[in-house]
């Protein structure tokens, strides 16, 4: 007969880790010192596991200095306990999937300092790894200090990021529905989509909801048009005209239903959301005096006259005007999937600046960046840091002078990337930015240039509370030929010769 396997749960509170295994890697961690300064004298390495979780201390602090404890909450405190006995006050523990919250948060509260460490920065541990190896591992690198912690933003920023990403599943959800709808009509001879551009709009929706209710003549469907959609009644009338079925109506109707659906799921993220923006502290906005030395971007120097405060306050006035007419002409201030509260105004309220007045940047750029970092920019030192952490930077190994490798490295800033490839056509400074680089170095290496441009942009105005003013792709234009004249001045004096003006 079989012998039964015992669960995790029983294994933890009879059984105990193999002794032969645990004697032999205590050999190892006390093997030859490498010689490094010690950072963290009393640190402790975890190994995260769905079940388990594999901990590790000095081999001089418990008699079993590697133990094994349950992922449910009773064992999690029990583990909090013993690292306490033992002296610990710093642990380390790798970001697997979502199951090192729980015991990132309990020992937190406990009064540990967590190193919470990617998992990449450790897989040069050589050899056969088993979780008591791994949680050694971690052990010996914290110890001297060669593991980074994660970026992990403040709570209530942590509330906003989680439902602001349930909200972008709901839409990707909406989505495929519309897409389901597209299929189903597509099935019946239904042209719709090949007369009106978006099957989620007010005349696709009347349409698609007006057939699955019985109505089946084309030109009384064709009448339901909005009266933006440049397609004549004519015209919308012959892609009606379908074959309809019993079967696919049916399909129809399902994907129907899961749009409103979701359309209901997001209206209850936007409530959500809205309560959670509400509860972050306010920054104070920029100062006038602020903007004379801006270094965000071509600004306008700012009006000064013996009324002091009276001419100021009438001239930020004038320029918020401004930028509201050319936020509202690029159809920043109304974005599709955009929540249906006044979120640019709660987010220039939550940052001190409106990010929004920067080309190519709406509000669901700005949501996304301060829900995924938040507006305390004093964790990276420098801009260059933050476009370095967003892996917007090249990623380069180099070796006696010589370039070895270029990783190139997949990451999540779809935000920043989206809204540089918008300045494709854009007459402003920006844009006249974004065609030069992509001129130069090709689409996809521009677009990551213009993202990380953003970001250093977003920076700035966190840190310095500037106001950006766009002057246009002339200024562009003017800088570049200033600069390519220089070059030509210094080559022309290095050769002997004096460039003069053309007649």
């Amino acid at each position: 007969m079989a012998k039964r396997k015992k669960s995790t749960f029983e294994r933890l509170t009879k059984g105990k880790l193999n002794h032969k295994e645990r004697k032999e890697f205590q050999r190892r961690l006390q093997s030859d010192d490498p010689g490094l300064e010690v950072v963290h004298p009393h640190a402790a390495g975890i190994d995260i596991g769905n079940e388990s979780h594999f901990v590790a201390v000095a081999p001089g602090r418990d008699p079993e200095p590697v133990r094994e404890f349950g992922s449910w909450t009773a064992d999690l405190l029990r583990m909090a306990a013993w690292l306490k006995s033992c002296g610990v006050q710093d642990v380390v523990m790798q970001s697997t999937g979502v199951y090192w919250i729980a015991a990132y948060e309990v020992l937190e509260e406990a009064g540990f300092k967590v190193c919470l460490a990617n998992a990449r920065d450790t897989k040069n541990l050589p050899g056969r790894k088993t979780d008591v190896q791994e949680s050694q591992w971690l052990l010996k690198l914290h110890t001297y200090g060669l593991l980074r912690n994660s970026f992990r933003p403040p709570e209530e920023i942590r509330h906003v990021r989680t439902i602001w990403r349930l909200r972008g599943r709901h839409v990707q959800e909406a989505a495929r529905a519309i897409q389901h709808m597209q299929k189903a009509l597509i099935t019946m001879n239904v042209q719709l989509s090949n007369t009106i551009s978006d099957l989620s709009g007010t005349t696709g929706q009347t349409i698609i909801r007006a057939i699955l209710k019985g109505e089946r003549n084309p030109y009384k469907l064709a009448e339901m048009k909005d009266y933006r959609v440049r397609a004549s009644n004519e015209e919308i009338a012959r892609s009606l005209e379908g074959n309809w079925q019993e079967d696919v109506l049916f399909e129809l109707q399902q994907a129907v239903d899961a749009y409103d659906f979701m359309q209901q799921q997001i209206a209850k993220c936007d409530r959500q959301l809205k309560k959670y923006l509400a509860v972050l502290p306010d920054r104070p906005m920029a100062q006038a005096e602020e903007v004379k030395s801006a270094t965000v971007g071509p600004v306008s120097e700012p009006e000064v006259s013996a009324n002091g405060n009276q001419h100021k306050s009438k001239n930020q006035n004038r320029k918020k005007a401004q930028i509201d007419a050319m936020l509202t002409k690029s159809g920043k201030k109304s974005a599709k999937n955009a929540p249906k509260f006044d979120l640019r105004n709660e987010l220039t309220r939550i940052c001190g600046v409106d990010l929004t007045t920067i080309d190519g940047v709406d509000v669901m750029t700005v949501q996304t960046f301060v829900s995924e970092l938040g507006t305390d920019m004093t964790r990276w030192a420098t801009e260059n840091h933050l476009v370095s952490w967003l892996k917007l930077a090249p990623n380069r190994g180099v070796s006696g002078g010589k370039l070895i490798k270029h990783e190139r490295i997949k990451v999540k800033t779809e935000a920043l990337r989206m809204a540089a490839s918008s300045l494709e056509h854009s007459e402003s400074y920006l844009g006249a930015r974004y065609r030069h680089l992509k001129s130069r170095l090709g689409p996809k290496k521009a677009i990551k240039a213009m993202a990380a441009h953003l970001a250093r942009l977003f920076y700035r105005m966190l840190t310095q509370g500037q106001a950006w003013v766009d002057r246009g792709a002339q200024e562009h234009e003017r800088k570049r030929t200033e600069r390519e004249t220089r070059s030509l001045q210094r080559k022309a004096t290095a050769l002997g010769f004096r460039l003069e003006p053309a007649a």
